[in-house]
């Protein structure tokens, strides 16, 4: 049975039974503890944990899930993958253990032909808290299981709880025994190769209090309603419905792992080394594709820095397979037909998500040609100074600067008999982490407060009455004030806080909009808006500055948005559809946003493309979002079922989060129709203008678009036009004439500028054949000294023809020192039978700058001296050159 029809088979059984179907979230979570939705309850956890009402009592999904904790253990064992996807049933205090448990053994084990999978009963195993005897006769009843296949088993196994306080219970697990050839008899609790879980039944029924691990944490009472979670892992049902070993030859899997192989001319299961590579290829390949295809952008940090290095891990697994040829073309197109049956967006979407992915193969195979040329100077520097290993800051800089992988580093070092100081390495990695992870704390939470903080004011008065869309004053209430440390009993003149309204006119940041800027104004107190955050589903929090009086909890204020601050953000979100819109319009389908930001007076667009716009294609997109100003296409809003937005053909925001019902902004009809909650103007005309500004790379296949907008957008067109205004002048040319008569000043310029170049190579050439005549015999070696004044370059080449000037076959050293700036700077190079005889010019430089400079036996160069003491450095070269 294929991936697909287990997919179908879960989900229509569930819906039969009266579960909505909920279709799967994107893998970018909104959840401020991850990056990735990791389990298929996340996108339901605001209703399993009671902070938001479900809209449905029950309900099912297939939810796509990446975990990447463990990624240097993908491919090393057959169990490990970091996309997987999560079969669930869930109950919102509908029914509880009996129906799980029913319908999870009528599923497995129902016969194929009657919708179930067909497992046999007899190889089936459960387990059960050992605590739990409800559940066990359950099983007993229901299933008719002997009592030697209900296994009881502790905390660690058959509890579960999310590890912090909230709720909690006993799970069951189902396993499938098979058979010998996998590992001992004897059930779940001696082989879990042999016996493998596939459905997990969580029973969440209490409450629990602080504690660390899986165990020993209190149980504070029972949940007021009890909930169903459980999880299928799709993969794993696959495995055993298609009779595979493991995950990696599933249909959905395999296919990428075989083309993999036929690439680097290998069979699978010949060589445990290479198999190893194959399974990261056939795995990150296809983690790599549903990521990308739910928006993630590889880039240096959150979830961009996991995408790139699963894409950057499964190109070098290639050329360590022997193949060295661009490996995604050949990859990618196989992993997207294995998975467009149960995600038809990775078909939609494949253009834009092929480009991304092939330009950041692009650039890392630019990357290790590059890091090749460091990591070989640094290795031959450190054979040189006699060492044996490479420094773990050296190798720090190789991963963090180039993105040059540690265990590449730790191969190359080792082939040329040089080992890499991993614990000096692993402690800048982890204090690199620490500084990653205490910035993403402080920008989840505001910068001081901590989430639960927030959640106090949430459960003491509820979600904030939000008005935003439909109003820039509202009379509010102040029902919480909060400081770095927590609640404040007030807030004094001066004082920057946080604030919680009852009701809010501000928008929050989101959807790439900033947030709102006004005042909150009471009898004696005025504080300014500074910022506007959702620091937890359905709560505002408003950042102020208090300005006057004092501002503390239970005070009545007028909350008022700068209504020119709103129209500005208004035609600036507003300008960004219509850019999105003409972009595509000039582009194609496959230009879809994937970031954007806008504020008043601007807006900024990313989009997947490769190479820089043409100044045609830049001169079309302005232009077809221009005409839709002119033709004040109207601008509508609608609400509708997510499910028929997307047949609207309505555009999603990538690692945006949509409920049930979405709403949907128009602008002139399907030209331009999208998912979004930002605030917006009536009509196109009312955005005034958009003035692209700039165009530019964000990264390896991504592009950026700038522009003005609105009072921002003419002023930018007012400067414009005074600048050409001075150029003319100055020129005394017409403004039609500006582009040839700046062309022609240029190319003057740079025919000058070859000239220049050339008197210079002469004089170079003329003054290396008199330096070279009088060379000074050292101990019977030539060498000559000298400066030249303020270039680098002219050093380098003048050093280097001195040198190819002295006699052939003679023993010779050149060193030339410039000075730019009051700093010193030297060249120097050695003759080949200099060489020969142990004089190193990398070795010189150091000696001769105090172990500053570097480079080759034959040429070297250095600096970080003052330039006057450049002529005491050349004075020292005799003696190092006699020994002394």
């Amino acid at each position: 049975m294929r991936t697909a029809e287990i997919r179908r088979r879960f989900l229509d059984y569930f819906a039969e039974r009266e579960h909505t179907v909920v279709p799967s979230a994107p893998l970018p979570t909104p959840d401020p503890t991850l990056l990735f939705v990791n389990a298929g309850m996340v996108p339901f956890k605001p209703y399993l944990t009671g902070e938001d009402t479900p809209p449905w009592p029950r309900a099912t999904s297939v939810q796509k899930c990446v975990r990447t904790l463990d990624i240097e253990e993908v491919g090393r064992t057959t169990r490990h993958g970091s996309f997987f996807q999560m079969n669930g049933n869930f109950s919102f205090g509908d029914y509880f253990k009996e129906e799980a448990i029913g319908h999870a053994w009528e599923l497995s084990t129902a016969p194929v032909a009657e919708g179930g999978f067909g497992l046999d009963p007899e190889r089936i195993w459960v387990t059960v808290h050992h605590t739990d005897d409800e559940s066990a006769e359950i099983w007993l009843r229901t299933a008719e299981l002997p009592r030697d296949r209900i296994v009881r088993r502790g905390d660690e196994d058959n509890f579960w709880s999310m590890g912090v306080p909230g709720p909690c219970g006993p799970c069951s697990e189902l396993y499938y025994d098979r058979g010998e050839a996998f590992g001992r008899a004897g059930g779940p609790a001696v082989d879990e190769d042999r016996y493998m879980e596939f459905w997990n039944l969580v029973f969440m029924s209490h409450e629990r209090g602080e504690g660390p691990g899986k165990s020993g944490y209190p149980i504070v009472g029972e949940l007021p309603r009890r909930n169903i979670d459980t999880g299928m892992g799709l993969e794993r049902m696959a495995t055993l419905l298609q009779g595979a070993d493991n995950l990696y030859e599933t249909d959905e899997v395999r296919p990428v792992l075989d083309r993999a192989a036929a690439l680097a001319a290998l069979r699978y299961g010949a060589d445990p080394q290479a198999d190893i590579r194959l399974r990261v290829v056939a795995d990150h390949v296809r983690t790599a594709l549903m990521l990308l295809a739910d928006g993630t952008v590889p880039g240096n940090e959150g979830r961009g820095y996991v995408l790139r290095r699963i894409l950057r891990r499964s190109v070098r697994a290639m050329r360590l397979l022997g193949y060295q040829d661009p490996a995604l073309p050949e990859l990618l197109p196989v992993a997207r037909d294995t998975m467009a049956p149960g995600y038809q967006e990775v078909a939609d979407g494949f253009d834009r998500i092929a480009q991304q992915a092939y330009a950041e193969e692009d650039a890392f195979r630019a990357t290790l040609r590059q890091g090749t040329t460091v990591l070989d100077t640094a290795i031959a520097e450190v054979r040189a100074e006699g060492g044996r290993a490479l420094a773990g800051d050296r190798a720090f800089l190789l991963h963090d600067t180039y993105g040059f992988p540690i265990d590449l580093t730790l191969e190359m070092a080792a082939e040329q008999g040089v080992e890499v100081d991993r614990d000096g390495f692993a402690t800048l990695m982890r204090e690199q982490r620490e500084r990653a992870r205490a910035d993403a704390r402080a920008r989840k939470s505001g910068g001081t407060l901590d989430t639960s903080a927030f959640r106090e004011v949430l459960n003491a008065h509820g979600p904030t009455d939000w008005r935003a869309w439909d109003s820039l004053v509202t009379d509010s209430r102040v029902v919480a004030v909060l400081g770095p440390a927590g609640p404040l009993p007030v807030a004094a003149a001066g004082e920057i806080v946080t604030v919680v309204l009852d009701r809010t006119p501000f928008y929050a940041e989101s959807g790439g909009q900033d947030s709102d800027a006004g005042r909150l104004t009471a009898a004696s107190s005025e504080a300014e808006v500074i910022e506007v955050q959702r620091p937890l589903p359905g709560l505002v929090a408003h950042q102020v500055r208090v300005i006057a009086g004092e501002l503390a909890p239970g005070d009545t204020v007028r909350a008022a948005v700068d209504p020119e601050w709103r129209l500005g953000a208004r035609q600036a979100h507003s300008g960004t559809h219509v850019l999105h819109a003409a972009l595509r319009q000039i582009l194609g389908e496959g230009a879809l946003q994937s970031g954007s930001y806008n504020r008043p007076g601007y807006l900024r667009l990313d989009f997947p493309w490769r190479g820089a716009l043409s100044e045609t294609a830049r001169s079309e997109i302005e232009e077809a979002a221009a005409r839709a100003l002119r033709q004040d296409l109207p601008v509508g809003v609608r609400w509708m079922p997510l499910a028929e937005a997307r047949e609207l053909g309505a555009l999603a925001l990538f690692g945006e989060t949509y409920g049930e019902r979405v709403r949907v902004v128009e602008i002139g009809g399907p030209w331009s129709r999208e998912l979004c909650g930002g605030t917006h103007v009536e009509h196109a005309a009312q955005i005034g203008v958009i003035a692209l500004t700039g165009e530019s790379s964000v990264g390896a296949g991504m592009r950026r678009l700038e522009a003005s907008v609105g009072a921002e957008g003419f002023g930018y067109l007012a400067r414009e036009r005074d600048l050409v205004t001075r150029i003319a002048e100055q020129l005394q040319a017409p403004r039609a004439e500006l582009p040839d008569r700046i062309a022609a000043l240029l190319e003057r310029l740079r025919t000058a500028d070859r000239q220049n170049t050339e008197l210079r190579r002469r004089a170079t050439l003329a003054r290396a054949t008199e330096l070279a005549t009088a060379a000074r015999d050292v101990h019977g070696v030539l060498t000559v000294t000298t400066t030249v004044e303020d270039a680098s370059d002219d050093a380098r080449a003048l050093a280097l023809a001195v040198r190819d000037r002295l006699p052939a076959g003679r023993p010779g050293v050149v060193a030339v020192g410039a000075a730019h700036e009051g700093k010193g700077s030297l060249v120097l190079t050695v003759t080949p039978a200099a060489r020969d005889t142990g004089h190193s010019a990398a070795d010189l430089v150091r000696r001769l700058l105090g172990g500053r400079g570097g480079g080759t036996s034959e040429t070297a160069q250095g600096g970080g001296v003052p330039a006057g003491a450049l002529p005491e450095v050349l004075e020292a070269l005799p003696s190092l050159i006699t020994g002394g």
